[in-house]
């Protein structure tokens, strides 16, 4: 792992730190997956930023490894939800797009999407915690601990654009996401529609 260079560093990085947080908002999630992915939440959000920095550092990559492996174990324990849906649909239209990288572009609107609708409230109060917030007694300071981390790992300026996704394609990026893995959609904390899964491809979009 030390020789991964800092972007798909990041890359990987982001992808087990979703597989963790979408877990934590899907509305199968239970008392062992919780404790899971908060773990592993915290350790992302505590060492990713240094894995990048310095790929040597042993300590930063065994905490992230730790996280990725966790990310493995809470997936079977608690399906993820359609964020990880879209994505693929995402980079399955666009081959060059790195799976982690399309993550990272849509979570913000993702998140902010079932914030709006009061879906898990706590749920993402418990996350902005455990991402280093103590003080979190809000949803949207999940927000604000997921940009910071995004900063603090140089992912924060992606662009769908950057990877040949235009902004006509949101629909059908949508429906690309359902019918690939309708079952994801399912585990959201509230319903989400075409229409919903479209607008957050077109509010996230750069």
């Amino acid at each position: 792992m030390t020789t991964v260079p800092p972007k798909y560093t990041a890359f990987q990085g982001f992808d087990a730190l979703f597989h963790n947080t979408e877990v934590m908002m899907s509305n199968g999630v239970n008392i062992l997956s919780e404790a899971i992915a908060l773990s592993a939440i915290e350790n992302i959000a505590k060492y990713l930023p240094r894995a990048v920095a310095d790929g040597s550092d042993l300590e930063a990559r065994e905490h992230v490894a730790y996280a990725s492996t966790m990310a493995g174990i809470t997936m079977q324990l608690t399906s993820t939800t359609a964020q990880h849906s879209m994505e693929h649909s995402m980079s399955a239209y666009h081959h060059n797009l790195p799976h982690g990288a399309g993550l990272i572009m849509i979570s913000v609107e993702f998140a902010r999407f079932f914030i709006e609708k009061h879906a898990c409230d706590e749920q993402f109060i418990k996350m902005a915690k455990a991402m280093g917030i103590s003080n979190a007694d809000k949803p949207e300071d999940f927000i604000t601990a997921l940009l910071n981390l995004q900063k603090e790992c140089g992912v924060d300026n992606l662009k769908m654009s950057d990877y040949g996704i235009d902004r006509s394609e949101c629909m059908a990026l949508a429906k690309g996401a359902r019918s690939m893995q309708g079952g994801l959609f399912l585990a959201n904390p509230c319903e989400m529609t075409d229409d919903d899964c479209a607008g957050v491809f077109e509010k996230a979009y750069r």
